[in-house]
């Protein structure tokens, strides 16, 4: 399904040309093609809508059937039907909606992406701001094997010195693996097999010598190398394991939440391990090896071509089963991994929702849930494992084959008198070093799949499009507080807009309550105040300035946020208070503390301040991790602050306490608060009661109960519920 998706788009155009030959495909702005019948509801129908800076067109089984002007569309909407999707436009003169086409479910993606594009160009038109819009950016393809070795080297250029030195030990330890036999072959020629019986002693103690000191180095060289190594693969995973965890704290909000916890733990700690556990504990063996195979057949070569051309008989054979299972091998790994990842997911879940698990006992289906990835993980491996199993066997025959061939030649040779004992010598040391490192290499190509698979996953999510990101001129500046939304409208990926042409203005100091029903786009947009996601049209200034033009950490630096799901870190209650503020004295977190009612708590916990609280804070009960986040907000002093919900988990009692310590620190700074108990904002300034996506109303709580509006309904349906 999702290949036939990818191919839609293209082919919407071909289509479009093939319609209309005379048009310039660039003008084109938006394009769907979707496949039920726009008036009959059982009915199939090909319909192409493409949209241009000027007019939708509209053909139906390849006849044109329409052409509206966008200046006569005040607004387009998709409608989600069962299994089905149906795209309507609102005219301008009645405001009465229109069936402009209908989908099957699959189209949904598609149609939600086309109302967006088109209603973005009818606002631009209002407006007569036609920039560009910006192209929808694609989620990273897969890293070829080849780019992704050579994006490591590249990222192992710090390095270069420690790896330097390496390679150089590495010629050195090989000429020693080299020198040794010949060193035999005189031990045993010259004086063990020799035939005078003048041997001078002394040369045989030399020769002695020698074999012992050539060992000794190869040692201690290879000690110095390994050591070299380990710092060079050390500091080459630390940097690349920062580089993946600070990439993922740059990414935004929808590209994080595409993927699970235990994925992107998986690509901090376990692809990175394995990365480090191939450059530092195999790479150096593979490298010794391969050198060692290389030079060992240049000295055959140089002393009997024929002896060289018999050792690399099997060669080709190993050479083409690897070539021809590399990419099942490859395929097979990432199974692996992504089960893997989805099993370290489960735990992941399991274990953070561990009280949800107990209070419904679900433990028995949590661990057979757990069991099942598990098993589906075992499956995988054994299969590999058995491919494995059959291949390595044959391939170790196959390459015995020419030490078969080998040993009879050699031994021809010395029957015929041509070749000495300590030659013979000289020439098996030299063949076991070519089949040593030949039983080595058999193995790379499994060890080096699984770091391939590994490297692969991380450069996807290190080019993963950050969303979200500061300009290269991005202003660092002191907020006075004063934000302004422009025409905003915003709607997460491949979804319909949640909020639709926003206009509203905030002065420095203001308190403002967003109030209306759930999913109306409140939560939504706060998250566009603090830039967690981009406008999709419009802008927010914040003092005069496009929030896209100041840096993030400047912004959220002068924030304070207390969000609906409060979140504590593992460690003591001084820890959590003071996260956004660590220089806080003393003073300055009991003030915060008491303005917030969490004082009281803090000083009968076990050990006050220094209490540790447990992960997420699941040793404090939901009210107390609110009132030590609001406490945490205030420390930080922000000139903007954001409260969600943040009296929702309090006592009756504990809220009018919030509600007296707001209403002094709101003095001075920006507030915006969310609440659903609508006691909380009799405070604010103003209220602004979003509906569906709008600004419905604005004024002060009498003006709006006056106005016997929405606001109106939302407050006596409070009182009824009060009264129960």
């Amino acid at each position: 399904m999702r290949r036939k998706h990818q191919m839609t788009a293209p082919s919407v155009r071909e289509r479009i040309k093939a319609l209309e030959p005379e048009l310039e495909m660039t003008l084109v702005k938006a394009t769907l093609m979707t496949d039920l019948h726009s008036d009959d509801p059982q009915g199939k129908q090909e319909t192409i809508l493409y949209c241009t800076d000027e007019q939708i067109c509209v053909y139906r089984d390849g006849e044109e059937a329409l052409r509206l002007p966008l200046e006569k569309i005040s607004e387009m909407r998709m409608q989600r039907g069962v299994g089905c999707v149906a795209i309507e436009y609102v005219l301008c003169e009645d405001g009465a909606p229109r069936l402009l086409a209908r989908g099957s479910a699959e189209r949904k993606n598609a149609a939600a992406d086309f109302v967006k594009t088109v209603n973005r160009l009818i606002r631009q038109a209002e407006t007569g701001n036609f920039e560009q819009t910006a192209e929808k950016r694609q989620r990273p393809s897969r890293i070829g094997k080849k780019r992704a070795i050579l994006r490591l080297i590249q990222m192992a250029k710090p390095e270069w010195k420690y790896l330097a030195v390496s390679v150089v030990l590495f010629i050195i330890t090989t000429g020693c693996g080299l020198l040794i036999p010949y060193i035999n072959r005189v031990l045993i020629d010259d004086y063990i097999r020799a035939e005078s019986s003048n041997v001078f002693f002394m040369g045989f103690l030399g020769v002695m010598a020698s074999i012992f000191a050539v060992n000794l180095l190869q040692r201690l060289i290879s000690m110095l190398r390994g050591y070299f190594l380990s710092v060079a693969g050390e500091h080459l995973i630390v940097r690349l394991r920062d580089t993946v965890f600070r990439k993922i704290q740059e990414l935004s909000v929808s590209v994080i939440s595409r993927q699970t916890s235990g994925e992107l733990m998986k690509r901090v700690n376990g692809d990175t391990a394995q990365i480090k556990q191939f450059l530092v504990g195999q790479l150096p063996t593979l490298m010794e090896q391969s050198l060692l195979l290389v030079s060992v057949m240049v000295l055959l070569l140089i002393v009997d071509w024929r002896i060289a051309l018999f050792v690399l008989i099997p060669a080709p054979l190993i050479m083409f089963a690897f070539v021809s299972f590399w990419r099942w091998m490859r395929m097979l790994s990432r199974r692996i991994r992504g089960l893997n990842a989805r099993e370290n997911a489960i735990l992941h879940d399991i274990f953070s929702g561990i009280r949800v698990v107990k209070a419904y006992g679900m433990e028995q289906k949590e661990e057979e849930r757990y069991v099942k990835a598990s098993d589906d993980e075992r499956v995988a491996q054994l299969r590999q494992e058995r491919i494995w199993a059959i291949l390595m066997p044959i391939l170790n025959f196959f390459m015995g084959v020419g030490e078969y061939v080998l040993l009879f030649f050699v031994g021809k040779m010395i029957l015929q008198g041509s070749m000495t004992v300590g030659e013979l010598s000289q020439m098996s040391a030299y063949a076991a070093m070519i089949y040593s490192p030949l039983a080595t290499l058999l193995r790379a190509p499994r060890m080096f799949v699984h770091m391939l698979t590994a490297l692969s996953a991380i450069f996807e999510l290190l080019d993963e499009p950050t969303e979200v990101e500061d300009r290269p001129n991005a202003k660092q500046t002191h907020l006075q507080g004063c934000i302004e939304l422009d025409h905003v409208s915003f709607g997460y990926e491949s979804g319909d807009e949640v909020l639709h042409d926003i206009t509203l203005h905030i002065e420095s100091g203001e308190f403002i309550g967003l109030v209306g029903h759930s999913g109306v786009g409140k939560s939504t947009l706060i998250n566009l105040i603090m830039r967690m996601y981009d406008v999709d049209d419009g802008a927010i200034r914040i003092d005069g300035t496009d929030l896209r033009e100041l840096s993030q950490n400047s912004l959220r630096s002068q924030m304070g946020v207390v969000l609906q799901e409060t979140f504590l870190f593992a460690g003591t209650v001084w820890q959590n208070l003071t996260y956004a503020k660590p220089d806080a004295t003393r003073d300055e977190v009991i003030r915060a503390a008491k303005a917030a009612g969490a004082h009281e708590l803090v000083i009968h916990l076990p050990d006050g301040y220094q209490t540790v609280v447990g992960e997420r804070g699941y040793t404090l009960s939901g009210g107390e991790r609110q009132r030590i986040a609001i406490a945490r907000a205030l420390l930080h002093d922000p000139k903007i602050l954001i409260l969600d919900e943040a009296t929702s988990a309090l006592d009756t009692e504990t809220e009018k306490q919030i509600q007296d310590a707001l209403q002094v620190l709101t003095q001075g700074r920006t507030t915006i608060a969310i609440a659903h108990r609508l006691s909380t904002l009799r405070n604010a300034t103003r209220l602004v009661v979003l509906d569906k996506g709008r600004v419905a109303e604005v004024g002060t709580h009498d003006e709006l109960r006056e106005k016997q509006g929405i606001y109106y309904g939302l407050v006596m349906a409070q009182r009824e519920m009060s009264q129960i």
